[in-house]
């Protein structure tokens, strides 16, 4: 198993707030065909529970939520994808109005097919952490 990690975010609220956010995944449907990140990632469909994102160079990725841990993780797991691929958001509240965030993304690749998405995977893990840092801080400070 293959493990990508972001750089750590930091979100301007109380980590139940930002959780509170993450873990409905309704709260995307808003940013369905809007640019985002100058296109390179565009919201399809969401509901509650999941969401399928389209990211470029990568191509449509579904993720399902299947745990919560109250204020400290959201696991999910991909659908759509030929390959076994889970996501984990940490938060960790550092201040009052400050949590910390880091998303993990772990594949089970065949070698040819990692030596081919090496890369991809580890912008692609960065850009959705600076996607959710973006529209955290906006949506909260608004």
């Amino acid at each position: 198993m293959t493990k990508y990690q972001s750089e750590i975010k930091t979100i301007s609220s109380s980590e139940e707030v930002v959780f509170g956010i993450l873990s409905d995944l309704n709260h995307l449907e808003k940013l369905k065909n809007q640019d985002i990140a100058s296109g390179k990632l565009k919201v399809l469909e969401c509901n509650a529970d999941s969401c399928l994102l389209e990211l470029e160079q990568v191509g449509r990725i579904g993720f399902r939520i299947v745990e919560k841990d109250a204020y400290k993780s959201i696991k999910l797991e991909s659908f759509q994808l030929a390959v076994e691929v889970s996501a984990w958001i940490r938060l960790e509240q550092v201040a009052e109005n400050e949590t910390k965030m880091g998303l993990t993304l772990s594949a089970i690749l065949p070698p040819v097919l990692k030596m081919m998405l090496n890369k991809k995977l580890e912008r692609g893990i960065n850009l959705l952490a600076d996607f959710f840092e973006k529209y955290l801080n906006t949506k909260l400070n608004s």
